[in-house]
């Protein structure tokens, strides 16, 4: 029997996808729900499993744009198994890395002498060094020839290549990346966007970290990290000022009366925004685990694009990667995005002294069109004195309940 597989529906909304890489040949004999392809749509890049065990015939090739339902292969599941069941087959991507790593290596190709004959034994030394020809330069000496002196004052042209690789490469973007480049300028041609910044002490919270992070690592087999503090620092602050919780539709604005955060994470595809589902109801130990969890399945190609369909606000940490300061894009169609930047020992005054702070740059950037400045700054601020004084505004004065230690 021969089965037709057809591209299933990623999500709503997703109506073609793209063959993004072929983990098996044609002609191979597949596993039921053994991965066959990986298929990039506008949100997500996911997994194509085998509806069935048979050899498979491929129908599109790497990089072909399929419909939702169109058929990409088929499957002849009364096909028997081969005899000798040879070893899986590695992935394809290794497989091409692997081949590039054993094919032989060009000859060398022979280094061009420096005008032999036509300059000076020391002048083709120094032109040697300098990564010239000698061919390029007028000579002053008898008959042209090039000398030392006109060695030692000789310069490269900045527009003469000098010996250094000049090549280039051109590869297609992901139907993912392509469609993330499409929204962002679309942010900042629809959306009337504008970035307030603020600093963070973030004293109180490496105090908070410091005493009570292996207990409570201990308890609920995820670390306290500082994703927790500012996820519920967000949540208070949306909480204060509604308007950093709405986004246009049309000519109305839509507010909400939950918070779902998205969190931006690092994954093998690029980046990705998963979303916290109603962290106004969350823990401290409900973000943390939340996160994680996220995280991970981002990372091992597991997120779904429903699980990063929707999103009220983003949260977004280049601090990671070391960035100092940023202008973080709104991820549309919310209205706000919080940039958290890297955390650095600064001088700082308090109460008339200057002491030492880990201090971290905070951004918001928000669409001006339905938050005014007023609320932008007043936002932040309340997120600034969440995270300088979480001890009463986000415990409630009880350290031990809230983490549930």
């Amino acid at each position: 029997m021969i089965l037709e597989m057809k591209v299933p529906s990623p999500g709503e909304s997703i109506t073609e996808v793209e063959i993004a890489t072929w983990l098996v040949q044609d002609g191979d004999y597949v596993e039921k729900d053994q991965a066959i392809a990986e298929v990039d749509s506008d949100k997500a890049t996911l997994e194509l499993p085998a509806e069935e065990s048979g050899i498979i015939t491929l129908k599109a090739e790497e990089g072909d744009a399929v419909a939702v339902g169109e058929v990409v292969c088929l499957i002849d599941t009364s096909a028997a198994k081969p005899e000798g069941d040879a070893p899986a087959k590695e992935d394809k991507k290794e497989e091409v890395t692997a081949q590039k790593a054993e094919a032989p290596k060009a000859a060398p190709v022979a280094e061009k002498t420096y005008a032999s004959g036509t300059a000076s034994p020391a002048a083709k030394k120094i032109l040697a060094e300098k990564g010239m020809d000698a061919a390029s330069i007028v000579g002053t000496g008898k008959a042209g020839r090039v000398t030392k002196d006109d060695a030692v004052q000789a310069r490269p042209s900045m527009g003469t290549p000098t010996g250094g690789s000049r090549g280039e490469s051109r590869s297609k973007l992901s139907m993912l990346r392509r469609k993330v480049a499409e929204r962002l300028v679309a942010v900042k041609n629809e959306t009337a966007m504008l970035t307030t910044f603020n600093e963070v002490d973030m004293s109180p919270i490496f105090s908070l970290r410091k005493e009570y992070k292996e207990e409570f690592k201990a308890k609920h087999g995820v670390g306290l990290g500082f994703m927790s503090f500012f996820t519920l620092a967000v949540v208070r602050a949306l909480e204060m000022y509604p308007a950093v919780n709405s986004m246009m539709d049309g000519k109305e604005m839509l507010s909400y009366d939950f918070c779902d955060i998205s969190i931006a994470v690092s994954g093998p595809k690029g980046l990705m925004v998963p979303v916290i589902r109603n962290a106004e109801n969350l823990s401290f130990r409900g973000v943390e685990a939340e996160v994680k969890r996220l995280a991970l399945r981002a990372r091992d190609g597991q997120i779904t694009v429903d699980e990063m369909t929707g999103g009220t606000f983003t949260i977004t940490n280049g601090g990671v990667f070391g960035s100092m300061l940023s202008t973080p894009i709104i991820n549309p169609p919310q209205s706000g995005i919080l940039g958290m930047h890297n955390i650095v020992e600064r001088p700082v005054a308090v109460d008339g002294q200057v002491v030492i702070r880990p201090i971290m740059y905070v951004a918001l950037s928000y669409d001006h069109r339905i938050i005014d400045g007023k609320e932008s700054v007043g936002f932040l601020v309340a997120v600034k004195e969440a995270l300088e004084n979480p001890q009463e505004l986000l415990m409630n004065n009880d350290v031990k309940r809230a983490l549930e230690l």
